[in-house]
This record gives C-alpha cells, structure tokens and sequence, in this order.
C-alpha cells in the first residue's frame, strides 16, 4: 500500500494514502474543522497538519513546520483547558510532533489568539473540543518522567533565600554535560554579541564579555565582583585580559565546580575567586572597584529588588561602576485593558517556563530597574538594548542542540530535551517580536562630590580590545 511519502506535493492539496484506515470517522472531520478555527484553512497558512491516520494538509507555499498530531484524544488535551500550558504540554508529553522550525510554531499560539478573539468563538470552539473522544487507543507519553518546580513550595515563599536557592539550581544544576553540547566554548549562558550579524558563537560571546570590560573600563589591579558568574568566563576573562582580580558568586554548586576547576587549569588561582554564595550574604565591610550582574536579575523578583541594588550599592566603591545585563519586559510596560487581563490569567502566558524552566524568575520593565536602582543611590549613564542580538544567540543555541539531539536525549531524557528545545525557541519569538528585550544598564555610585569615574564620550568603547598591561 502506498505511504504518505509515495504521494506528490501539490500546494493547497489535502492528501490521503490509499485505504486509511479510519480517515472517514467523525473525529478526523472535527480536528480539520478545529484546526481550521483556529489556524486558517490549509491554503492560508505556514505549515504542514497530519493527522493520525496520515492525512496530510499542506499549505500554498513552502512549509517551514509540519504539526503531527497523534491521536484525536491528542488534540483535546493540547486544547483544554484553553491555555499556553496546555498547547505546551501536548508537545512535551508527545501528543503532537514538531517538525522542522520549531521557533515558527511557536508562533501559533499568537494565530490562534487572534482568530478566537471573542468569547463566543471560543466557546463555539471549546463545543467541538469536547466532541472529540477522551482517551487514545496508544497510549502517549503524557505520564512520562516530569521535571516540574512544584516541589519549590516547601522550601517557603518565593525570594526567599532558602528558595532562590533551589530555584537556581533547578534551572542549572541539569548537568554541565548538557550546557556544554550548545553553549560555546567558554559556556556563556547569556546574549552574545553580534555587532555584523554573521559572527560564530564562539566570537559574539568573546565579544560579550570585552564589551562588558570595556563598558566597565576595567583597569589592571581592580577588583571586581561578579554577581552570579556562571561558568565563570566573564571573570576569567576579565582577570586574563584586564589584570583585574575577581570574584565571582553563585547559588549553583555545579557552575561553582566546573568554574573552580577552569580557574585552576588556566592558572588563575591567585587572580579568581568563586564562591557558592547569595548576593545577599556578601561580607557587609568588602567593597569592589566595579560590579557586573549578567543574567542575574531574573531571579531577584520585584519584591527583591531594592534589596539587589542595595546590596550591589553597599558592595561598590564610590565613584565605582556597575554594569547590570538583564532581560526586561516589553509588555509589562504596556498598558492593559480588562479583557486583557481576564484573557492573561485564562492563558497563563509564562506557566510553561515557571514550571518546567525557570521557577519564580520575573521579567521587570526596564523602567522598574531603574528607578529603583536609582532610589538605591545609583546614577544610570548608559543604556543599550541587544534584543536582536538575543534573537541571534538563541537561534544558534537551538540549532547546536537539535544536532545533539540524541546525545541530549540520552543525558537529560526526552521530555527535558524538548523543554528545552521549545523554551529557546520561545524565547527567541519572544525577542523578535517585541515582547521582551535584554538591556545592559552602565549604573554609576557617585562619590561625596557626586563623581562618578567614567569619560565623557563613548569613543573608548569603540576601540580594539585593549589588555591594561594584563598578561595574555
């Protein structure tokens, strides 16, 4: 009998392989009319529907996903409840199959928000949901090992030390030898930098970190404190490049590992220091010529985040600068009507990443930040939005995992992997349209007479790398 692959593509064409077999039932007439509510008929969109029993519907034009749906029991769970998680769930448990560009799927949740834009299409929608059956005659991996941060709750309320602990490590402690299949070289597990747009990973991320030196206007001798290090490359970095001596803070013990063990074997013992500390328990009489926080923020909360910037402020030197690279919300910024916010609460935009990815992280608007590091005695003297250059960084992360994909699988299982896969590529529709940007705020500690040691124009910033009489 002939396969789905045995029949030739013709734009617009719904295809069948000869004798399906249940293709004619009523469940397969409800998913098409279901799938048309909420994506447009076939011809109108971006990509590839098949059904279970290999019914194919192509577009007019080239396919840049295609959307598997398993079973029909598959299609009513990724729909009820309505929400972001549910769709999420679909994907991570196996019910549906993404393949090809998975950041353009994730756009589909935007179509669908815009075509069942009134209550009563959706429950005209929710009506031919519920008529599909309930249960697969296969089962699907939808019980499968989940890695949730429900577990967080015992460990007391969000912020606290105790919690931001495990929430940390919950998002980083997966295993060193999963970052480094798709993070670069050096393990920077933040926004490169990619000033022509065609650099490698490897150098927008060497980039990254003589941009945040330079912005810093490290100089040979300094001292310099990194809140939430990481891997430990920027400080690294900073002490082979710069001269400066440097320390480096972490709530992840496997980052606090691998980091001691790189300082070690570049020789770098009596230049860095890592430490598995919360900003919070910083020594209250150690003060630091300058101050990076990359990435960090995220975590802090709103609730906390005066006490961040007063503990930064506390820690810094007067006159001294800290240079602070967060991811920052767009639409939070923006004003919302009711409709909104009821439409918010029932999607439950973010669950997804709260419960499987990145526990209690909070992305703030910028204009949050900064008005309170401001009221935290901080000056703001200098801004730059890299959005675009997320967009790249997270494009060349989820095309360097889907080709380990295997060895990935085999580390962290397969639901992980397709958290992870989806997550970045969420991420990076997220940077692209708009939603969210990642901002490196250059903040300054005035000193008695309200100096701040920092030159009058950017040109500096635009020179080569420069080493401050540090040893290569």
């Amino acid at each position: 009998m002939p396969t789905l692959h045995d029949i030739s593509h013709e734009p617009g064409r719904t295809s069948l392989p000869v004798e399906p077999p249940r293709w004619a039932d009523g469940a397969l007439k409800v998913a098409q009319r279901v799938i048309e509510a909420l994506f447009g008929p076939p011809l109108t969109r971006e990509f590839t529907v098949r059904y279970w029993n290999g019914m194919v519907e192509w577009p007019a034009h080239e396919s840049r996903f295609t959307l598997d749906i398993r079973t029909p029991a598959a299609l009513r769970r990724m729909l009820l409840p309505p929400s972001e998680l549910s769709f999420v769930e679909a994907y991570l448990y196996g019910d549906i199959e993404i393949d090809g560009d998975v950041e353009s799927a994730v756009s589909l949740g935007d179509v669908a928000a815009q075509r069942i834009g009134s209550p009563g299409k959706l429950v005209a929608l929710m009506r031919e949901v519920m008529s599909l059956p309930s249960s697969d005659d296969e089962p699907t991996d939808s019980k499968g090992r989940r890695r949730v941060a429900r577990g967080l709750l015992r460990f007391g309320r969000a912020h606290s030390q105790r919690r931001d602990a495990q929430a940390v490590r919950f998002h980083y402690d997966l295993g060193n030898e999963f970052y480094s299949l798709w993070l670069d070289r050096q393990m920077v597990y933040s926004c490169g930098y990619f000033p022509r747009g065609d650099e490698s990973l490897d150098d927008a991320q060497s980039g990254k970190l003589d941009l945040i030196c330079r912005k810093l206007r490290l100089a040979s001798g300094e001292h310099l404190l990194d809140i939430g290090c990481g891997w430990g490359a920027l400080i690294i970095h900073a002490a082979r490049h710069y001269g400066v001596h440097a320390t480096g803070i972490t709530l992840s013990k496997e980052q606090a590992a691998f980091a001691r063990d790189r300082v070690e074997r570049e020789g770098l013992t009596d230049r860095v220091t890592i430490e598995l500390r919360d900003y919070r328990d910083l020594p209250r009489d150690e003060r630091f010529d300058k101050i990076s926080s990359v990435g960090m923020i995220e975590h802090v909360g709103e609730r906390r985040l005066d006490d961040y910037f007063a503990v930064a402020n506390g820690a810094l030197r007067p006159g001294g600068l800290f240079l602070n690279h967060g991811i920052v919300s767009v639409d939070g910024a923006r004003p919302h009507n009711k409709i909104d916010a009821v439409l918010g609460r029932v999607w439950k935009r973010g669950a997804f990443i709260d419960r499987y990815v990145f526990p209690d992280g909070e992305l703030l608007p910028i204009a949050t930040v900064i008005g309170s590091a401001e009221r935290n005695g901080f000056e703001l003297r200098d801004a730059e939005n890299l959005r675009e250059h997320y967009v790249t960084t997270l494009r060349h992360w989820v095309d360097r995992l889907e080709h380990r994909e295997a060895e990935a699988r085999t580390i962290v299982g397969d639901v992980t992997y397709r958290v992870w896969r989806l997550y970045m590529a969420a991420s990076a529709h997220a940077f692209n349209v708009g939603r969210i940007g990642i901002v490196q705020s250059l903040l300054g500690k005035p000193d008695e007479a309200g100096r701040v040691r920092i030159p009058r124009s950017r040109a500096d910033l635009r020179t080569a790398q420069t080493t401050n009489g540090a040893n290569n």
